[in-house]
Formats: C-alpha cells, structure tokens, sequence
C-alpha cells in the first residue's frame, strides 16, 4: 500500500500536510511573539539608555559651563589686576620722565633731537 502525502485522511503514525502546516503556523506565531516581546524589551532598554546619556550630557555640559564660567571670571579679574598695575607704572614713568626733563632740560632736548634724526634716517632708508 503507498502513502498519499496529499491525503488528508489519517493514518497511523504519520502526521497529515495540514497537521504539520498547522503546527508550522503555530510554532511561527510563537516565534513572532517571542521575538516582538525580545524585541519590546530592547527599544525600552535603548529608550532607557538614551534617556541615560542624555541626563548625563546635560550634567556634564552644566559642569562644564560652571567651570568655564569660573575660569573667565578669574582671566577677567587677573587681566583688570595687570591693567591697573600696567596704568599705575605707566603713571610713575610720565611723573618721572617729567622730573627728568625738568631737571635736565638741555639733555632732554638733544636726547630727543638725536632720537628724531635717526629715526628720520631709519624712515628714508
């Protein structure tokens, strides 16, 4: 006797194409829902880690931001520190130059005479 594989009639110990289609379809819709919940499962754990990085982010870019802050503030005082200091020596060396000048008036004058001519040899050249 042969074996129809097409026959949907039972036979003894051989499963029918339409059991086995039927076990197949069944077996594949427990694949598909054990794969969507997987994959359920990573996009929350990947929304949870950009949610993670992000607040991390933030906090070190606040951080950041804090220090930057901080550190311009100390250029800011350091630099108006050496200008003051910068203006008060310029201050003492016009009170000086003064003093010399009044106290040496010919020096003075051919100091500044000599220093004009060869700046004006210096500028033809």
């Amino acid at each position: 006797m042969t074996i129809n594989p097409f026959s949907t009639a039972p036979t003894t110990g051989i499963p029918s194409i339409s059991d086995a289609v039927s076990e197949l379809r069944h077996a594949a819709g427990d694949f598909a829902a054990a794969t969507g919940a997987e994959a359920s499962k990573l996009k929350e754990c990947a929304l949870e880690t950009a949610q993670s990085f992000k607040a991390n982010a933030t906090e070190k870019t606040d951080q950041y931001k804090a220090v930057a802050s901080e550190k311009m503030q100390q250029a800011k005082e350091s630099a108006q520190y050496q200008w003051e200091e910068t203006r008060v020596k310029a201050q003492e060396l016009h009170v000086t130059a003064e003093d010399y000048i009044r106290q040496n008036p010919t020096k003075a004058v051919l100091g500044a005479l000599g220093i004009g001519f060869l700046l004006g040899l210096i500028a033809r050249k």
